[in-house]
């Protein structure tokens, strides 16, 4: 008998049928099916006038009173004609008359258009026999009815056991088949608990490599070298090297963790496991470490192979931590994954490849060299990356000719490889609902912003008052944005719906920026500020709409002060240990590492920023009032300015080109055809694309 470990795990048979689990057992349903068909025509044979109609022995008498029981005709020479026959059951007194009686007309129809139909008669020929005789003598014409034959069915002959009895026995046969059939399938899936699993990849379906994979070039050449050891190991080994044992790929959501681990499955010539963490973790205790053990088995017997763990953080938190001293599953798991990446007994041939976008909760057992010999941060994309990117996700669709996707790559800055492929497939779905035959540069730009902010919301009923209100709270940012000497240059101001905000001012960095001087988060301050300085300086009252730039504000200012050392008053001293408790015992076993008479000047301090940040707003906004007024009813008249109409405003203090005045959104019928729009309804700008960071205001 062939062992489930042995065989190959691309077996559908171990996956789905065969008997595996969860696989539907038709081989028992058929033979369930013959029993019972063979149980329903043992019944038949045992009461061969089951199709008969029974009428009480009244009713008997009336029809041979009547001459309406039936005598047969055309008998064969030497046999009598049985008209009626008595049949008694086993150990029973109740026998029954069968034979047949003649319908009436109106009965004839419903019969199939037989005039004759089949009767059986309850007697007790210990007691009746004589009225039954006198019955029968009494029949009119010159038919003559008797009882010729009676069979009585109290022997346990061959015809019995042949008829009865042996599709019984079949019956209950097959039944054992079945049950002892279910109870193995039953203790095998018990015992699967414990299997890995772990799927190896179909490497001729839906191949990816190294080619498909772009922007995170050095984790590629790292990666690559894993890859070129399973080709050719003298290679390394000829100086004494070593494969690594474990791969630590380390990065955001989105930047293409999983996706170069396919990519490697593709280049790779050695066989390649799958398996989520949270595929370890079960309701029973022990299966984890079991399910461990398992895959590390198949490895083995598969060496050299790669074993890719997605979202090990599921399973490789850090011991220790909760309140209790209960049994942890996930501790036992975690020390079973330990021990054979490396143990006592630890061979070689096994490579980990495992993601995560959370390294700060793993076990540092696990991230020592030995286990994870080699950690690679797969980070966002620069600009450079983001166009390679795009082009690898561009020649699925079809661009117009013209489109520059350097443009594009440099308005979407933060932004993460699956984050751009769906800003390709957004503007693709765009284009196809608008009837276009290819995308355009408009078409990524407003894919772009949906994307990221949200689809606009035109049909969002406003009244004029908030819209007015909005427009002179995106107004104070921009005016601030292009008034202060440190801040990125103003890209465009709407004051549509986007998501969940009622405007947005969006900015677009001249390049990539890792870093941020001090002068430039001052500046960011303000400019945060510029939206309640506006709504107060012109309404003078404000509104809720400010929420998001309060939050903004108060985590700058308070990172500056307590992490970045940008305070004068308290200097560059770390204040807290600025991490997620992610643990309930972490968070109460964590003391502050400060006074509480230290607690009030960070109070303070932050206070200090925030306050300074928006006397300056309030200064130049008051200053520059007129300017304010114009960018705001320029949004009032036009609902989006770009870079330069707000320039204009800016040195000429009015409109002189001023942008196309905005169409309502047309929804056509459903029975229309949609209509190619014209060119001039897009926005004016198509040169650029908007920054990538969030928008500021309401």
């Amino acid at each position: 008998m062939q062992n489930d470990n042995d065989r190959d795990p691309r077996d559908p048979d171990r996956q789905n049928g065969g008997g595996g689990e969860g696989g539907f057992n038709w081989k028992g349903i058929v033979l369930l099916s013959i029993a019972l068909g063979l149980f329903a025509l043992a019944l038949m044979a045992r009461n061969p006038s089951g199709g008969a109609k029974e009428i009480p022995y009244q009713k008997f008498t009336e029809l041979v009173k009547a001459g309406r029981i039936h005598v047969e005709e055309n008998v064969p020479e030497g046999e009598q004609p049985k008209v009626l026959q008595i049949e008694q059951r086993d150990n029973s007194k109740k026998q029954y008359v069968t034979g047949w009686y003649e319908l009436e007309d109106s009965e004839v129809a419903k019969n199939n258009g037989q005039k004759y139909a089949r009767f059986r008669t309850p007697i007790i020929l210990d007691f009746a026999q004589d009225d039954l005789r006198k019955t029968l003598a009494e029949a009119p014409g010159d038919q003559k009815l008797e009882i010729y034959d009676q069979v009585t069915r109290d022997d346990a002959g061959w015809a019995t056991l042949l008829t009865f009895y042996l599709p019984l026995l079949l019956l209950i046969f097959l039944l054992y088949l079945l049950f002892r059939h279910q109870i193995r399938m039953a203790g095998r899936g018990a015992m699967s608990f414990g299997k890995s699993k772990a799927k190896m990849m179909a490497l001729d379906k839906n191949k990816i490599t190294f080619k498909d994979v772009a922007g995170v070039e050095e984790a590629k050449e790292e990666v690559w070298e894993i890859v070129e050891f399973l080709k050719d190991p003298k290679k390394f080994q000829r100086l004494g090297g070593r494969i690594p044992k474990g791969v630590l790929m380390v990065g955001s959501p989105g930047t293409g963790k999983t996706l170069l681990a396919r990519a490697i499955a593709g280049e790779a010539d050695v066989p390649f496991f799958s398996i989520s963490g949270s595929d370890f973790v079960e309701m029973f205790v022990g299966v984890g470490a079991s399910r461990v053990r398992d895959m590390f088995e198949q490895g083995k017997k598969n060496a050299p192979c790669l074993i890719f763990i997605d979202e090990i953080d599921a399973v490789g938190r850090h011991r220790g931590h909760g309140l209790g001293g209960g049994h942890d599953e996930r501790e036992q798991t975690l020390n079973a994954l330990l021990v054979e990446m490396d143990g006592f007994d630890t061979q070689e041939g096994v490579i980990i490849i495992a993601a995560t976008n959370r390294p700060d909760v793993l076990d540092p057992a696990l991230l020592r060299p030995g286990r994870f010999d080699r950690q690679i941060t797969v980070a966002l994309p620069d600009v450079k990356g983001r166009e390679e990117i795009l082009r690898v996700h561009a020649k699925k669709v079809k661009i117009a000719d013209g489109v520059d996707l350097a443009v594009v790559a440099r308005g979407t800055p933060g932004y993460s490889g699956a984050e751009l492929a769906n800003v390709i497939n957004e503007a693709a779905l765009l284009a196809a609902r608008k009837g276009m035959k290819a995308i355009t540069l408009r078409e990524l730009e407003e894919a772009r912003d949906k994307v990221r902010w949200g689809k606009e919301r035109r049909s969002l009923a406003i009244s004029e008052k908030e819209k007015e209100n909005t427009a002179y709270h995106e107004a104070g940012h921009a005016i601030l944005l292009c008034l202060l000497e440190n801040t990125e240059p103003l890209h465009k101001v709407t004051i549509i719906p986007r998501g969940p905000s009622l405007g947005s001012t969006m900015w677009l960095p001249e390049e990539d920026k890792f870093t941020n001087r001090k002068n430039e988060l001052l500046d960011q301050l303000v400019v945060t500020m510029g939206g309640r300085v506006a709504e107060d300086i012109v309404f003078g009252d404000v509104t809720n709409g400010a929420s998001g730039d309060i939050r903004q504000a108060t985590h700058m200012a308070r990172k500056m002060v307590c992490e970045w050392g940008m305070s004068d008053e308290l200097g560059m001293i770390e204040y807290g240990d600025h991490q997620e408790h992610l643990f309930l015992a972490k968070e109460l076993s964590s003391p502050r590492n400060y006074s509480e008479a230290t607690a009030q000047k960070i109070d303070a301090e932050v206070k200090r920023l925030i306050d300074n940040a928006y006397d300056k707003a309030k200064e130049l906004c008051v200053k520059h009032r007129d300017k304010l007024n114009a960018i705001a009813q320029g949004l009032l008249e036009y609902e989006t300015l770009d870079a330069g109409h707000i320039k204009e405003i800016m040195e000429h203090g009015e409109l002189r080109n001023p942008p196309s005045s905005p169409t309502p959104p047309d929804l056509p019928e459903e029975s229309a055809p949609r209509p190619e729009p014209p060119a001039e309804t897009a926005k004016p700008d198509e040169g650029e694309l908007p920054g990538g960071l969030a928008p500021a205001g309401a």
